[in-house]
């Protein structure tokens, strides 16, 4: 691109910032009359860019980037029709809820694609309260840079203070000088076998120059969630003093800001305060080595009381069980291997053992315990109840965000499980880490690397649960 094309736009903001809308979902509780929603992936156009340029043409859930902010009460039941007007397969992943198996969005392991023009009836209930998403499982690298995501909110019966809550979609897109999708990269081999699709124009919601106004002293829950291919954000708050309170959905004890790292799929629940003075300009800003820009604006007109509220008081526990006892716990080792730089001299694929160039000519770059796509045989094989200990080792030259379907774990240190629940963890290159979960969900789950194009080429695995 040149300096005068779209890229320009992130660098104007960087130099003005000094370097530094929800649909109800109708959910309805146990044992009520369920009333389906539709939600419809389709073709449509949005404002991604600036008003000078075109809008980009993109795939949204119900024609919008991000898809329909969908909120429902903790325990309450989603039953929705999802409607593939796209024209390839495609399925909705509920990503973070412990949710029923057969309603988790996984072709081939849960379910079967929806094929253009079909409809299938997601239906289930939502144990935790906490931020979570829903995004394709099918071609999910292409479907996902194409603007398939939304939130999914479920609301605590008592939620923390705050004036306004709002969830923050944190996206990145590859667009042209004309602001389209740069379609001619999708599956790109070399962002398969380096850090996957990073784009340059940031978005929030959607807008890549989002603005909201608040007042002094107001207090905001900020939903954040990280719904790009590969990107990892570094954030940083100005003119905000903020709280962490809880993590993929699961409450942790308000924890003061500095700065805040979300891989590809990671949540962060913040409570903010806004501190800056009335007439200047507060911001969300993502960290890029020694600068930053706003990811977000708060202009700051006018005052909503004249001192800030106290410090959060922590949120309640959701009814996830804790691996504490680790002595009866399945051990199993996951090796992650491959990639641009790697060490990897071949792998299996679909039972044949191939060498990187064969692997390569098939698309594949990565692969788990010397198997590059989904093993016949799951990686652990539990009945209910019982606790899985993971030392997963990154032996690769790249970042990699792992995702376990189903469940949520606890880092293991010394034999012991213990710190905040995770569904996602970010693991830089050389890094082990040993992760630990109660197996109470009966059903085969896919554990994959959430950087889209890792695992579109090898990185994934499955585990049983009897």
């Amino acid at each position: 691109m040149t300096k005068t094309g779209f890229s320009a736009g992130i660098w104007r903001r960087r130099d003005v910032l000094g370097l530094i809308g929800a649909a109800a979902l109708g959910p309805v509780r146990p044992g009520m009359a369920a009333t389906p929603r539709r939600l419809t992936a389709r073709r449509a156009t949005a404002r991604l860019a600036p008003q000078d340029m075109p809008v980009t043409a993109v795939w949204g859930y119900d024609g919008t980037v991000p898809g329909p902010a969908l909120r429902v009460p903790q325990g309450g039941r989603v039953t929705l029709d999802f409607v593939n007007e796209l024209d390839q397969p495609s399925t909705v992943h509920w990503h973070g809820i412990r949710i029923d198996n057969a309603m988790d969005g996984v072709p081939g392991l849960t379910q079967a694609p929806v094929a253009p023009g079909e409809t299938f009836r997601y239906d289930f209930t939502v144990p935790d309260a906490g931020t979570y998403w829903y995004h394709p499982h099918n071609r999910t690298s292409e479907q996902l840079a194409h603007g398939l995501y939304g939130a999914l909110i479920v609301e605590e019966p008592e939620a923390p203070e705050a004036d306004r809550d709002l969830p923050m979609l944190l996206d990145d897109w590859r667009l042209t000088d004309g602001a389209q999708i740069d379609t001619a990269s999708l599956g790109s081999f070399h962002d398969r076998a380096h850090a996957g699709r990073i784009g340059h124009w940031i978005t929030v919601n959607g807008d890549g120059e989002a603005v909201e106004p608040v007042r002094r002293h107001e207090r905001l829950r900020l939903r954040l969630c990280n719904t790009a291919n590969a990107r990892i954000f570094e954030l940083g708050l100005k003119g905000l003093t903020g709280w962490t309170i809880a993590l993929d959905g699961q409450p942790v004890p308000p924890e003061p800001i500095q700065r805040l790292t979300l891989g590809p799929a990671q949540r962060a629940d913040l409570i903010v305060d806004v501190t800056a003075a009335e007439g200047e300009e507060a911001a969300l800003a993502v960290i890029e080595r020694d600068s930053a820009f706003a990811a977000v604006l708060f202009p700051i007109s006018g005052q909503v009381r004249n001192e800030p509220l106290p410090v959060p008081t922590p949120l309640a526990a959701n009814p996830v069980q804790l691996p504490a006892d680790m002595a009866d716990a399945a051990r199993q080792i996951l090796v992650m291997e491959g990639g641009a730089m790697g060490r990897m001299m071949g792998a299996k694929l679909e039972g044949q053992s191939l060498g990187p160039r064969d692997l390569a000519q098939r698309g594949m770059a990565w692969a788990m315990n010397g198997v590059a796509g989904m093993p016949d045989a799951p990686l652990v094989d539990v009945t209910r109840g019982r606790a899985v200990h993971l030392a997963i080792h990154n032996d690769t030259a790249w970042p990699h965000a792992m995702h376990i379907h189903g469940h949520h774990f606890q880092r293991v240190n010394k034999g012991q499980a213990h710190g905040p629940l995770r569904d996602t963890v970010l693991m830089q290159r050389g890094e082990t880490a040993e992760v630990a979960f109660v197996a109470d969900n009966p059903g085969d789950w896919l554990v994959h690397c959430h950087m889209a194009e890792h695992a579109d080429s090898g990185m994934m695995t499955w585990f049983r649960v009897r």
